[in-house]
């Protein structure tokens, strides 16, 4: 049964909370799923995995870091760290020396992604004749595979404490023995001897949000497929990456369609051709890719300057640099700014020479980075 009941008593000495815990222990984190089909299939891969939503994106599942590194913009990363709000938070009006033990917040909605920890704070103000060591909670109604842990913030009456929630894992599909496999629960914690508690309604995120968002005939699955969370899930008879190929349109693979010319090779000999498509290879580095009808493009076989491809002020398109605003040549190695070769009576070179990527070419004898230093005149 994944829902079952338990109740665990925690002992408040010298002011700290201990729990004992005797829910499962934690599920070794796995590495993020590469070949991860869908969303749902990435996040439950393990707590650091993210989503990259892109409809044209080459990596899917990966950390976030990785996903940078591809290229995934941060407005397409989904990477859900589940949330807590605060349903009741009502305030006593009791005097400060009230008989009546008092909670606050009353009453919380815990949404957890597994292997995330969540928390909150608890403030307990205690009745002036109870001793602060004798002071138990009961949690009961603890699903299995969440543990919950408390920590004392501070000493004094009220007491703060903070509250951490964590799941381990979600359950299997497979699972049937309870259809209520991601809850809401209800646990309750309760000072022993009490009957004021404190509600928690636990749900396990275990299924992406933006699957809820699908965008049916979407032009990015070329119209025979409905976009979820940046992938094409293709209608029948529909295939490829962006449905763009009809598995009933081809009766056997036609190879002409995958040449750029009679005699040119098959996808430029970058990819294989399949009924009639190219399908382009994958680079081992992700952020590295073939494109274009016949993968004749790429965005890796640029100049390179100073080590970094297009001088690192470019883009590489097709095999060709495409330069940032204020830089040209063939590799984006040359500047147009011209600061670096104002002279100190505001002109270029001191007149004394031409400015070529922000670099003075002085006319002899002048010399010096603004043609300023004459030593024979």
């Amino acid at each position: 049964m994944f829902y079952r009941n338990c109740r665990m008593a925690v002992k408040l000495l010298c002011l700290c909370l201990l729990l004992a815990l005797s829910c499962p222990s934690w599920a070794k984190q796995q590495t993020c799923l590469a070949s991860a089909s869908n969303c749902d299939e990435c996040i439950l891969s393990g707590s650091e995995c993210a989503w990259c939503t892109a409809p044209r994106s080459n990596i899917r599942c990966h950390s976030l870091e990785g996903l940078r590194r591809a290229g995934c913009r941060e407005s397409f990363m989904y990477n859900p760290q589940g949330t807590v709000q605060v349903v009741k938070n009502e305030s006593s009006t009791e005097p400060a020396d009230a008989k009546a033990l008092f909670l606050q917040p009353q009453e919380l909605s815990l949404h957890l992604r597994p292997g995330v920890s969540r928390s909150f704070p608890l403030t307990i103000t205690i009745p002036t004749h109870q001793p602060v060591s004798e002071l138990t909670l009961d949690i009961s109604n603890v699903p299995a595979g969440v543990n919950i842990t408390f920590s004392s913030v501070t000493n004094a009456n009220p007491l703060l404490v903070q509250v951490n929630v964590e799941a381990a894992q979600c359950p299997n599909e497979s699972d049937v023995s309870n259809q209520n496999r991601t809850g809401p629960w209800s646990v309750h914690i309760t000072p022993r001897g009490f009957s004021l508690s404190v509600k928690l309604e636990i749900t396990l995120e275990c299924q992406c949000g933006c699957t809820r968002n699908r965008e049916e005939n979407s032009p990015a699955c070329s119209g025979h497929g409905a976009l979820v969370c940046g992938r094409c899930e293709c209608y029948e008879s529909y295939t490829g990456q962006h449905c763009q190929r009809d598995t009933d349109s081809f009766s056997s693979p036609n190879e002409e369609f995958c040449r750029s010319g009679p005699n040119a090779p098959l996808c430029s000999g970058r990819g294989q051709c399949v009924e009639g498509f190219c399908e382009c290879e994958k680079r081992v580095n992700p952020k590295e890719f073939y494109s274009g009808r016949f993968c004749q493009c790429s965005n890796f076989d640029c100049s390179y300057h100073s080590n970094r491809i297009c001088g690192g002020h470019g883009k590489c398109e097709c095999g060709r640099c495409v330069c940032d605003k204020d830089w040209i040549g063939e590799a984006c190695s040359c500047s147009l700014e011209t600061a670096s070769c104002m002279a100190t009576n505001q002109q270029l070179c001191n007149g004394r020479g031409t400015c070529e990527c922000g670099t003075c070419k002085c006319q002899p004898p002048y010399k010096g980075p603004t043609c300023e230093n004459c030593p024979v005149c």
